[in-house]
Parts: structure tokens; C-alpha cells; sequence
């Protein structure tokens, strides 16, 4: 399973985001106790103001190899668990991710 869908308009990531982690990274999946497959990744930003989710943005488009503005926080904005889109071809994106995560 992944923690990410191939949309019409590119992907849907689910990320499980630690903030002030030391470092900006993606860590791999991760299945929760719920079921819910989630990406794990840390950033340095503390969790204020929303520099968390804006460092969040940039290591996805770092890992996707897209531009910032190609994705966006759709839900969990103040929440550990967050809801993310990224625009472009779908499983190129996915490929991308896959390839940041370490997994084939």
C-alpha cells in the first residue's frame, strides 16, 4: 500500500509531518494502528505560523521535482496528520516519490 493516490490532476498524499525534526527529510511509510498508510517526514520549522507547513511544501516539491506552487495543503493544517496534493502527471509524481522514499 502507499499513502499516495494518482489523481486526474496529478497525486494525494497523506503525510504524518514532525516538526522541529532536526532536519528536512522524508523517513518512508508508515502504516498507523488505524490502517492508514501515511508518508513520514520530518522538517526543521517548529510548528508556528504555519513554518511547518511551508517547509512541508518544499520537501515535497523537492521530492517530486516540481515547483512549490504545484502543491498544496488541502486539509490538516494544524494537525500532525495532513492531506497534500501535488499537480502534475500522476505517476510520474508517484514514481518520484517512490524513488525519495526508497521503495520500488
Amino acid at each position: 500500500m502507499r499513502p499516495w493516490t494518482v489523481t486526474s490532476g496529478g497525486l494525494t498524499v497523506v503525510v504524518r509531518l514532525t516538526p522541529r525534526g532536526g532536519r528536512d527529510a522524508i523517513d518512508g511509510i508508515e502504516r498507523r494502528d488505524d490502517g492508514q498508510w501515511v508518508l513520514k517526514a520530518r522538517v526543521r520549522a517548529a510548528a508556528t505560523e504555519g513554518e511547518a507547513n511551508g517547509a512541508l511544501v518544499a520537501l515535497l516539491a523537492r521530492a517530486a521535482g516540481v515547483p512549490p506552487r504545484s502543491v498544496a495543503l488541502v486539509s490538516g493544517a494544524t494537525a500532525r496528520i495532513k492531506r497534500l496534493t501535488i499537480a502534475g502527471h500522476g505517476p510520474t509524481l508517484a514514481a518520484a516519490l517512490e524513488k525519495a522514499c526508497g521503495v520500488s
